[in-house]
């Protein structure tokens, strides 16, 4: 009976814990909609113009980043996804180079910051040498 009690709390423990990863994904998704809406700004000494929206029915946030000077340039500009599978909240980047880098995110220790590590990518040839493989957010608390 002992290990049946032992084994039953290790069981509650685990999903607990997939739970609170769950959760904090969907925390995370959820603030990342809250910043929908059309911003200026700068990269790399650069103007851009960056769009934010959700999409397919709430699950999916598309981030699109264009030249400001060109901001209905429609085919000449990098689109990042976002969006939850299973307990994780991942991205798509969907690279003007071509390549589809996809990252995780996890929360950073002080939980001010999501952080997208790499996982995998796709069409890796068009990747020449570079390509995107980290990015984070700040989380307002």
């Amino acid at each position: 009976m002992k290990s049946l009690r032992f084994m039953l709390s290790l069981v509650l423990l685990s999903l607990s814990t997939v739970a609170l990863a769950q959760s904090d994904a969907q925390k995370s998704f959820d603030k990342l909609k809250t910043l929908v809406g059309s911003w200026e700004g700068t990269f790399e000494g650069t103007p851009i113009h960056v769009t934010i929206r959700v999409t397919s029915t709430g699950n999916a946030i598309m981030h699109e980043m264009t030249g400001a000077e060109r901001p209905d340039d429609d085919e000449n500009h990098p689109l990042t996804v976002f969006y939850l599978e299973g307990d994780r909240l991942l991205l798509t980047h969907y690279c003007d180079m071509g390549n589809r880098p996809r990252m995780v995110a996890k929360m950073t220790p002080d939980g001010k910051t999501v952080e997208f590590d790499f996982l995998d990518m796709a069409n890796y040839s068009n990747a020449q040498g570079s390509h995107m493989d980290h990015a984070c957010l700040p989380r307002s608390t």
